[in-house]
């Protein structure tokens, strides 16, 4: 009787698809990635790099000034994110279509209902991000090149 189960067999790896998968995150910025074949499943994964925080400075507050009559100071213009256009996905934020080129919008600009905020790469394909609906572009919250996450707020339409 042939006992066919060979336990000392060792597990054969696609040297080159593990190759592909790390260029990959190189490429995307993720910090894993995992593919699925039949029985064969394969999980590349990396630590983010820490970021390293410049120290904080603070600069003294300057020393009151007696009877100095009140100022009418502009209010700061705070930004809700409620009205925030999501990432639907990891990738890579683009703010134009081109390096170089006019970003497709700015804050103060008039943006129409399916108009093209920015775009997100992921898999080496672009997509447009599109505003739901007409507005007043407040904020963009992401740098052009950045990568972003699932769900991020990337631009701000009110």
């Amino acid at each position: 009787m042939t006992d066919n189960t060979n336990t000392t067999d060792p597990m054969r790896i696609d040297v080159d698809l593990v190759r592909q998968l790390a260029e990959m995150l190189d490429d995307t910025g993720l910090t894993e990635i995992e593919v699925e074949d039949g029985d064969r499943r394969i999980r590349i994964a990396r630590k983010a790099a820490a970021v390293n925080a410049a120290p904080v400075q603070y600069a003294a507050a300057p020393a009151p000034v007696a009877a100095a009559a009140p100022v009418a100071e502009a209010a700061p213009t705070v930004v809700s994110n409620a009205n925030a256009v999501k990432s639907p996905m990891v990738g890579t934020a683009y703010l134009s279509a081109e390096p170089g080129a006019k970003p497709f919008v700015s804050v103060g600009d008039r943006v129409s209902a399916g108009q093209t905020l920015l775009i997100v790469e992921a898999m080496k394909v672009m997509n447009p991000i599109l505003a739901a609906s007409a507005g007043t572009v407040k904020a963009v919250l992401v740098e052009n090149g950045q990568p972003v996450e699932f769900d991020q707020p990337l631009v701000v339409v009110e």
